[in-house]
């Protein structure tokens, strides 16, 4: 849209403010609020706010930032109530001195993929974020316990959870999102909405947009909804499975070959090989939290091994099955990304990772079809060469900082503050004392 034509849209859906959005380098999404009567002077010079205190901004020199609005990310936000209604654009950040701030992580993509549209090229990313959601018990305390009671793709005629899942896909499609299914996941309480595959950039917007969506109409609901990977002891985590591809500007498929045993070109070989070359790098950015290794274990559907296969849930890169004539339909799916990501980063190093290997020719290793390296023993993966991803966020912090390709793809100011942000987070995780130990150590010891 032009100024005019999103001058006149905002009139016409009665907005009375708007939040410039963008985000931190570990994904938070921060907020510049202002009366609608201040848009059209923003439009023109943007919007000026102090970056100082903004996780990845923290330098003094620094401190003064311009947003740069994005007006096609318009979208009102339907939970405001209609006295005081509300519409968000994300921005892109700048300097004092009008360049692009290298700190902005929507930045780092739009980078990443300039460099497939030189190539001609667009890179699209089908993600599928699952989330928890919870009972308040009491007060402002969260009681981890699912509210429903259903399964993987349960149907209840009338329940809450069908009533709160409604909700949010409604919501969801009133900003803008083409929401295509909603269902219960496999654990009690877990649900996932997917939303159709769109360019990376867009699609990063579009996550962003549905986890603060899914927060607030659940709290409408009066539940807590949590994208954390690993809520609750003993049942699955929640992932955000990524179904990626490459397409030409005459919206060919790069990644199909009707002559190949598995229907893949060797671009798609490139791509796929790159991304498991860099798995235990991208772990740190794509899982890059404490808990986002407490799913990365065997016995929870979640990938912890390093292969690629088809159909194979138990690799770390899935190849849906090919079906005759749906050549658009051909994509990689990388399992162990988690909704805990910065969908901008996450898809800037997913992407950095997979051209790395096409530029370099790399060939992926034999696809583990038919195999559940979960069933297998060490000995026997060892002697297959499937390793492993990081067992900790220590451990993938220290694989991303001998990586120059990752951190190439983050830039030196995203990386520095990224590491930065993620090994205090650690350091604070390793010196507090968890309810386990007391338990475990408190009597005993």
């Amino acid at each position: 849209m032009d100024t005019k034509e999103l001058l006149a849209r905002v009139k016409a859906d009665n907005i009375k403010f708007i939040s410039y959005q963008f985000t931190d380098v570990t994904g938070a999404v921060k907020s510049v609020d202002a009366p609608i009567y201040q848009l059209e002077g923003a439009l023109e010079d943007g919007v000026w706010f102090d970056g100082s205190s903004v996780e990845g901004f923290s330098r003094i020199q620094e401190s003064d930032m311009r947003l740069v609005i994005d007006p096609d990310t318009y979208a009102v936000l339907p939970w405001t109530p209609a006295e005081a209604r509300r519409a968000r654009l994300f921005c892109d950040i700048y300097t004092p001195d009008n360049k692009p701030f290298d700190g902005d992580p929507r930045g780092v993509l739009k980078r990443m993929l300039t460099r497939v549209s030189e190539r001609g090229w667009t890179y699209n990313v089908g993600p599928e974020p699952e989330f928890f959601l919870f009972r308040r018990n009491g007060g402002e305390a969260i009681h981890p316990v699912p509210h429903d009671v259903g399964g993987y793709f349960d149907f209840s005629a009338d329940d809450e959870a069908v009533r709160v899942r409604a909700a949010l896909m409604d919501a969801l499609a009133g900003m803008g999102l083409e929401v295509e299914v909603g269902h219960h996941e496999v654990a009690l309480g877990q649900h996932e909405i997917d939303f159709r595959f769109a360019d990376a950039l867009r699609t990063a917007d579009n996550v962003l947009t549905l986890k603060y969506t899914v927060k607030a109409i659940a709290a409408q609901h009066g539940l807590t909804a949590s994208f954390m990977p690993k809520p609750i002891f003993g049942i699955n985590g929640s992932g955000m499975h990524c179904h990626q591809s490459l397409f030409d500007t005459k919206g060919s498929n790069l990644f199909h070959d009707r002559n190949d045993e598995f229907h893949l070109s060797p671009l798609a070989y490139g791509f796929i090989a790159g991304q498991l070359a860099h798995a235990r790098a991208l772990a740190a950015i794509v899982a890059p939290t404490v808990n986002s290794y407490k799913r990365l274990v065997p016995g929870y559907e979640a990938p912890v091994y390093i292969g690629w296969a088809q159909i194979n849930r138990s690799a770390l890169i899935r190849i849906p099955r090919y079906t005759e004539g749906r050549d658009k339909a051909m994509r990689a799916e990388l399992r162990f990304p988690d909704p805990s990501a910065n969908p901008y980063l996450a898809f800037a190093a997913m992407l950095a990772a997979a051209l790395d290997g096409m530029d370099k020719g790399l060939k992926p290793p034999k696809p583990l079809n038919n195999v559940n390296v979960y069933h297998l023993t060490e000995e026997e993966r060892r002697k297959m060469k499937i390793s492993s991803l990081p067992g900790s966020l220590a451990e993938a912090l220290d694989e991303l900082s001998r990586d120059k390709v990752v951190q190439d793809a983050l830039g030196p100011v995203v990386y520095e503050a990224f590491l930065r942000a993620k090994t205090a987070e650690w350091d604070e995780f390793r010196i507090n004392v968890t309810d386990w130990e007391v338990e475990r150590y408190l009597e005993v010891a």
